[in-house]
């Protein structure tokens, strides 16, 4: 017997596949920023893991914001921000790391606890300084526990 499904679900589905083609097809470039916080986040997940920290998850996304990088690190949870950067001309990366981006991160850290159920679990902060040269990683700095949760948030 044959089954036909609602027609409704097949156009959609149609349109999904369509839509797939068309970005394969069209394969518009990445621009060159998008490509190199990519290959900073991988160096640094790498690196990390390397450090003995074991990978819980990568951009973790909510209304408020992102978390590039999770880690637990023995009985504490790890909130990783990683900055990529091609030069230090102006400034390290982890100064791009402001009081408002502390915040966001702070709110982001509080709704991936809140997923876990709160568990009763140390928590920090760290930066991961990622420097490019030509395309490749040239360096790469581990700046643990970095910040405190901005205030007037708390956890624990």
């Amino acid at each position: 017997m044959f089954f036909r499904r609602p027609f409704a679900f097949q156009f959609r589905h149609d349109v999904n596949l369509f839509e797939k083609l068309k970005s394969r097809l069209t394969q518009t470039p990445v621009p060159a920023h998008l490509r190199a916080g990519t290959l900073g986040e991988s160096a640094a997940k790498k690196f990390l893991k390397q450090q003995g920290l074991k990978f819980l998850t990568a951009n973790f996304r909510t209304r408020r914001g992102e978390i590039d990088l999770i880690f637990r690190d023995g009985d504490c949870l790890v909130f990783a921000e990683v900055k990529t950067r091609s030069s230090e001309e102006w400034s390290r990366p982890a100064a791009a790391v402001d009081a408002k981006r502390r915040r966001r991160l702070s709110q982001c850290s509080l709704d991936y606890l809140q997923l876990l159920n709160n568990p009763q679990v140390k928590i920090r902060f760290d930066i991961v300084e990622v420097l490019l040269a030509g395309g490749e990683v040239r360096e790469i700095r581990h700046l643990p526990n970095t910040f405190p949760m901005a205030k007037p948030f708390r956890y624990g």
